[in-house]
């Protein structure tokens, strides 16, 4: 499910909205949005559950910002790290000339880029 959504918030440019909130927590429930806001939201009757109220909408989309902001190293990460194909030949010739070039060039972008965000480390 997170990964679902932290696509969709790429898809609008690292912003989480109100609608990545309804289809995170409520997307069994029936509903109609227009405008982005809270008061553009059409809760239909035949859902089971009440409308959430403003204030669980705008934690939702807080916890789900958070969620995508915390995994911004990864974006980076795999924007850095080799191509498949030359991490397979890396790999390969590694075990040839018993070398570490496939370790050492994914460490570096992993220094580049570390988890707590605070990259690129240069």
């Amino acid at each position: 499910m997170e990964n679902r959504i932290s696509n969709l918030i790429k898809m609008e440019n690292g912003t989480a909205n109100i609608i990545h909130a309804l289809q995170s927590k409520w997307g069994d429930s029936h509903w109609q949005a227009s405008g982005g806001t809270y008061d553009g939201i059409t809760w239909s009757e035949i859902n089971e559950i009440s409308k959430p109220t403003e204030i669980e909408f705008d934690t939702e989309v807080t916890k789900l910002q958070a969620a995508y902001d915390a995994q911004a190293y990864a974006r980076n990460r795999v924007q850095e790290y080799p191509s498949s194909g030359d991490q397979w030949d890396m790999i390969y010739k590694d075990n040839l000339n018993s070398t570490t070039t496939h370790k050492d060039a994914v460490e570096a972008v992993k220094t580049k880029w570390p988890k707590d965000n605070s990259g690129p480390v240069e």
